[in-house]
């Protein structure tokens, strides 16, 4: 077995779909298109990567270098090109907790712990699974995540250096006021009107990044009083180093960081399989979920050896890179490249940008992310798939986005049922084959949560001596189905009455059969008249 995962393993990184050349193949204007997309993408992942270390409670660097290598990692042999990966705050809100019981140290191994999880679910496949995800769990996701987007960045409307951790995040604060405030709103909204205009006049330069050269340039050339980027923390420093995590090796630690492990995979694969879809459903691309978990789960592992606190998809970033033009794998190289030279020797030059500028592009994001046209589809569809998308939408922002799909994928998986629940009920005819006997033609799927109603179908008192259950139009789902079809036949076999099933289908036979109730002699041919008989004397399904 270990053999087999290495082997399925080595032939993912071996192949992988790394998707250099564009559709339309390289060009100087798309080398140019890829490298600015990147800088733009840098430039906007400094103050994320800095916000998301002070929330977990660690060094700036620490987010810095997660951003720098997840992204790098993700960038070469990811599931999406165009997706950016970096530190973000559905994780750091996670590690807090546990910075603040344990230290670093531990957040270091059990980023290590977190992406070696995500390798193994990778390697099994568990990526597919988010195939599951209804579609109006992905609206409430967008929307909530672009509400969280939006809330994350009031911070940079707060005095810089007043806001304390409080053990669960940074909070607290004053807020701007006066003329700071004036400046700060009309810059935001002036990098957000830039963003609208450039496409409008020329695509040379992405949107963003001349938003954010146009306010920075008239901030400091005038020197207006307003929060830069090194008032949040100085981002200078040098290449990450290799560090094995000081933590003793022993069951009690793996007691203390197996549970923040599973968590942290947990949301980081479903944020980043989530934001694959999204990407995907922009660009044209599909698949890829399986090699993503491979390349997050190596990329955390990586970070972890080299001082970072781990990440995922980023999807405000990965809109800015795709809403940039960047469609393949060096605009995502090129955002961690330009972040690393941030680090080595741009810092001055980083660190006098007005925060201003970013937080208008990130506005933009959110308005880009905001799936608009959900209050129309609302009207439209079903009621529970409109309680659905505001349900998510609500608990992404009260709670995380892992929860938040958890608690779609539940209520839609309920709601499903409860409507397939309904739709069992029974057309009674005399039979064409058996003289005097009564048919049932059972419609709609029979499982667990029809199986009450199947039962409610029969009127076993006044029925004849010999009753016949057609499935052509059913499919038996499940054990409780089985077990819904036993007790009918043991409630006519009580009453001396015999019971023949009919055109139960192929999976039904197996499922009768790893039940124990059905002998089959022969595949079974769900077309022909009679299926199986039911015995009244002995109370065993048999083959006919």
């Amino acid at each position: 077995m270990p053999r087999a995962l290495l082997a399925s393993f080595a032939n993912r990184i071996a192949m992988p779909d790394l998707r250099w050349m564009p559709d339309d193949g390289f060009s100087v204007s798309r080398v140019r298109i890829e490298l600015l997309s990147g800088l733009t993408v840098a430039l906007a992942l400094v103050p994320e990567a800095v916000a998301f270390a002070f929330v977990a409670g660690v060094h700036p660097l620490v987010g810095l270098y997660a951003a720098f290598m997840v992204g790098l990692i993700t960038a070469l042999i990811g599931g999406r090109p165009g997706m950016i990966s970096g530190a973000t705050g559905a994780l750091a809100v996670v590690m807090v907790a546990l910075v603040a019981q344990h230290g670093v140290e531990y957040l270091f191994a059990t980023v290590v712990l977190m992406g070696i999880l995500q390798v193994i679910a990778g390697i099994m496949q568990w990526g597919k699974f988010i195939r599951l995800v209804p579609h109006p769990v992905m609206l409430g996701f967008v929307n909530g995540l672009a509400i969280v987007i939006f809330l994350a960045q009031m911070g940079q409307f707060k005095v810089p250096g007043t806001m304390v951790n409080t053990g669960h995040g940074m909070s607290g604060g004053e807020w701007l006021s006066g003329l700071q405030l004036y400046t700060m709103l009309g810059l935001v909204g002036l990098t957000m009107a830039v963003i609208w205009v450039m496409p409008k006049i020329t695509r040379v330069i992405p949107a963003p990044l001349a938003g954010i050269g146009v306010v920075a340039a008239l901030v400091i050339g005038f020197g207006l009083d307003v929060p830069r980027v090194g008032d949040l923390a100085s981002i200078q420093g040098g290449l990450p180093k290799f560090h094995i995590p000081v933590v003793p090796l022993s069951w009690e630690t793996l007691e203390i960081i197996l549970p923040y492990s599973v968590i942290l995979a947990a949301i980081g694969l479903i944020e980043s399989l989530l934001t694959l879809n999204l990407v995907g459903e922009m660009t044209g691309k599909r698949g890829g979920a399986s090699q993503e978990c491979i390349a997050q789960g190596t990329a955390n592992v990586v970070t972890g050896f080299f001082g970072g606190m781990g990440g995922c998809a980023m999807i405000g970033q990965s809109m800015i890179n795709v809403k940039s033009g960047g469609r393949t794998r060096v605009a995502g190289i090129a955002a961690a490249m330009f972040l690393l030279l941030f680090i080595l020797v741009a810092s001055p030059v980083i660190e006098v940008i007005p925060l201003a500028a970013l937080v208008g592009v990130m506005f933009m994001v959110v308005i880009g992310t905001f799936a608009w046209n959900s209050f129309n589809i609302m009207r439209k569809v079903p009621l529970t798939d409109a309680f659905v998308i505001v349900l998510v939408t609500v608990v992404t922002v009260m709670e995380d986005l892992a929860v938040a799909v958890v608690v779609g994928v539940i209520v839609s998986a309920l709601a499903y049922a409860w409507n397939n629940a309904k739709r069992i009920h029974a057309v009674t005819r005399d039979s064409a084959t058996e003289e005097g006997a009564k048919v049932y033609e059972i419609n709609g799927p029979l499982f667990f949560g029809s199986s009450e109603g199947f039962a409610e179908l029969f009127e076993v008192a006044e029925d004849p001596d010999t009753v016949i259950i057609d499935f052509a139009e059913s499919r038996v789902v499940d054990q409780s189905a089985l077990q819904a079809i036993e007790a009918v036949a043991l409630k006519y076999e009580a009453a001396g009455k015999k019971v023949m099933l009919r055109h139960l289908s192929r999976d039904c036979h197996k499922l009768l059969t790893k039940a124990g109730h059905l002998m089959v002699d022969s595949d079974d041919d769900p077309d022909y008249a009679l299926a199986v008989d039911y015995s009244v004397k002995t109370g065993i399904l048999g083959g006919h």
